[in-house]
């Protein structure tokens, strides 16, 4: 809900389910009586027309009605990748064939963990954008291995830890985002971002048991894996990589986001492959 002010105040609703979102049409003020009393993330019944202004569509509303606590689960509501055991699998067996003890050690603290396997493989990729959906991270994850893998084989990187970095890299997005309704970012993202939150999860995780499953120069190898995933400071990276094994994530996870956006174009071709 969005209430803008100038010569005619106005509020503006933003609506959605799990097919996408769409704005309305704007409540002006003898129409402020309709909304009195829908907060942000209410589930509602609306009934209205699709409309075009300004070569944009939006919804204008007849009806609208807040739902008992209840009567919807939130997370239908949610657009979601559906099934998440095929990226599970693959990320899983990718897991297994690490020899690496230590190594090993410090994911399954994260992947052995049913608690936060359930939040992963919930959590969206994003906020907006194709991975903005329940599941979307573990697709997104996925995505990213494989492309990592690809590299890691070309380049000559150390390909399990590239795997361990890929894995890692996106944790922080467990406490970065809520998906209780909406997607949306935390007070936690907004003070220190995924990449930051990341980093002090894998801390957090290694300092909590004794003996620590790795070395200190280890966890900071890692945590330097999470810290440059976005490549630059201006992208969101505290640090740019430093290694090659870094380069390889930074560059596996640039093509899932970017190979995302493409597969969102609506333009095709004559034989219906993106142009």
């Amino acid at each position: 809900m969005e209430t803008r002010g100038g010569d005619f105040p106005h509020t503006v609703l933003t609506l959605g389910n799990s097919t996408g979102r769409i704005e309305t049409a704007p409540f002006w003020a003898e129409d402020q009586p309709k909304i009195a009393g829908i907060a942000k993330r209410a589930i509602v019944q609306v009934i209205g027309d699709v409309i075009t202004y300004r070569q944009k569509r939006q919804l204008k509303v007849s009806s609208v009605r807040v739902l008992p606590a209840g009567t919807v689960e939130p997370k239908r509501l949610l657009p979601s990748v559906g099934d998440v055991e095929r990226y599970w699998t693959y990320l899983d067996r990718l897991r297994s064939e690490i020899k690496g003890t230590r190594l090993r050690g410090v994911l399954d603290l994260f992947f052995e963990d049913p608690e936060f396997r359930e939040r992963y493989q919930e959590c969206p990729g994003g906020i907006s954008g194709r991975h903005a959906e329940l599941g979307g991270l573990v697709q997104h994850t996925a995505e990213v291995a494989a492309i990592a893998v690809a590299i890691a084989k070309t380049a000559g990187a150390d390909q399990e830890l590239v795997i361990a970095g890929v894995l890692l890299h996106d944790i922080g997005k467990l406490e970065a985002y809520r998906w209780d309704g909406a997607f949306e970012a935390t007070d936690l993202d907004a003070l220190h971002g995924h990449v930051v939150l990341g980093a002090l999860m894998l801390e957090r995780a290694v300092r909590s048991v004794s003996p620590p499953p790795c070395t200190e120069l280890e966890l900071a190898i890692l945590t330097h894996l999470i810290l440059s995933h976005h490549g630059a400071q201006e992208l969101g990276s505290p640090v740019a990589p430093a290694t090659l094994e870094a380069e390889v994530v930074y560059h596996a996870n640039l093509a899932s986001a970017r190979s995302a956006v493409a597969s969102a174009a609506e333009f095709k071709s004559d034989w219906g492959r993106p142009v």
